[in-house]
């Protein structure tokens, strides 16, 4: 038993994670289920972030002594996983690739951004993330279908999705933090103050420049498009 642990607590062997019955081999029949611990947990994180999430706090919102949530995670880093794959529930796989890749990863991107916004506790998650279950495989597999035009090698498919991936977290965590300051007035200004006198300083005429420069949209969507296409258009597709 690994109680709370960390990313590097041995947590369950996949296999068993996510292709057996979510219920304990023994005992008596519980009165609740892995999938009601987990959302329990996802509903906790969403509310008060992953910190809040314990074994203790989420057997107190199932209404279950914390020693028997053991039976279904071993440790917090595999309640995580379990919390990562029931929120990729959410993203679509059915539709069928249109044949653009480009057009369909941007897509599959913008979706994952509106499911990391729902769950602003889900990019740090991913950092921690040991296997992949049945709804993020689903998903996957989506992403795989969308990326046959471009020729790669099954390898270099799987190395786009995780830097697709990965992209997305990143923005999404800059942008969650990004709004955090703008709802403090006072802390943009000054910001803004302090880079008009660093670029007026004669020692950063780079920076001077690119702050003189028009300005362009600065919506969270259209900042995230922008990235996104600069990441997606460039990619190598033989």
């Amino acid at each position: 038993m690994t109680g709370d642990g960390g990313p590097g607590a041995p947590g369950v062997d996949p296999q068993e994670l996510w292709l057996t019955s979510d219920r304990p081999r023994r005992g008596r029949r519980p009165a609740f289920s892995r999938e009601a611990i987990t959302a329990a947990a996802v509903a906790l994180a969403d509310a008060e972030g992953l910190d809040a999430v314990t074994m203790r706090r989420v057997a107190s919102e199932v209404g279950a002594g914390v020693m028997s949530l053991y039976s279904y995670a071993p440790d917090k880093a595999t309640l995580i996983e379990l919390m990562v794959d029931h929120v990729s529930g959410e993203l679509p796989v059915s539709d069928a690739p249109t044949g653009d890749w480009r057009a369909d990863l941007k897509a599959i991107a913008h979706l994952q951004r509106a499911l990391m916004l729902r769950h602003p506790w889900l990019p740090a998650a991913l950092s921690t993330r040991r296997s992949l279950g049945p709804r993020t495989l689903a998903f996957l597999e989506r992403a795989l279908a969308a990326l046959r035009p471009t020729g790669l090698d099954g390898a270099a498919k799987l190395e786009v999705f995780a830097q697709l991936t990965g992209f997305v977290a990143g923005h999404v965590a800059h942008e969650i933090a990004q709004a955090a300051v703008a709802r403090s007035p006072e802390r943009a200004a000054a910001e803004a103050r302090y880079l008009a006198v660093v670029a007026a300083d004669g020692h950063h005429p780079e920076l001077a420049e690119a702050l003189s420069a028009p300005g362009r949209a600065l919506t969270p969507e259209a900042t995230f498009t922008r990235f996104l296409n600069r990441l997606v258009d460039g990619l190598d597709s033989d």
